[in-house]
C-alpha cells in the first residue's frame, strides 16, 4: 500500500479513537478558591498531576486543587465543547454546578 494511504488509515484509526466516549470534564477548587476547568480521559491522575505542579499552568501556583465536579463519559469533542461552555459561564452559575441539589458544595465537609 502507499504510504499515503497508510497515513490516512492511521489518522482515522486516531480519529475513531479520539471520538471514544472516555473522556470527562472536570472542575476544580485551587487554594485561593478559584475555580478551573478542564478535561481528561483519567480525571485522578490528572489532579495529582496538578496537584504535584506538572498540570495546567493556571494550578501551578495555585496548589492544591481539589475535585468539586465531573461529567463522564464523552467524547473529545463533546468534552471540550461541554468545557468551553462550563468556562464562558459567571463563577456563581460554575458554584451551582459543583453544587448537589440542597445547594452544597459537594465537596465540602459534612
Amino acid at each position: 500500500m502507499q504510504p499515503k494511504y497508510l497515513r490516512m488509515i492511521r489518522r482515522m484509526t486516531e480519529t475513531q479513537v479520539a471520538d471514544a466516549p472516555e473522556w470527562s470534564v472536570y472542575i476544580v477548587r485551587c487554594a485561593d478558591a478559584s475555580l478551573y476547568t478542564g478535561i481528561a480521559k483519567n480525571v485522578t491522575a490528572r489532579l495529582e498531576a496538578h496537584n504535584k505542579g506538572k498540570g495546567a499552568s493556571y494550578t501551578r501556583s495555585r496548589r492544591p486543587v481539589r475535585l468539586i465536579h465531573q461529567e463522564h463519559g464523552m467524547t473529545r469533542s463533546q468534552a471540550l465543547m461541554r468545557e468551553a461552555a462550563i468556562k464562558s459561564l459567571p463563577r456563581a452559575e460554575k458554584q451551582k454546578i459543583a453544587c448537589d441539589q440542597t445547594g452544597l458544595d459537594k465537596t465540602s465537609p459534612t
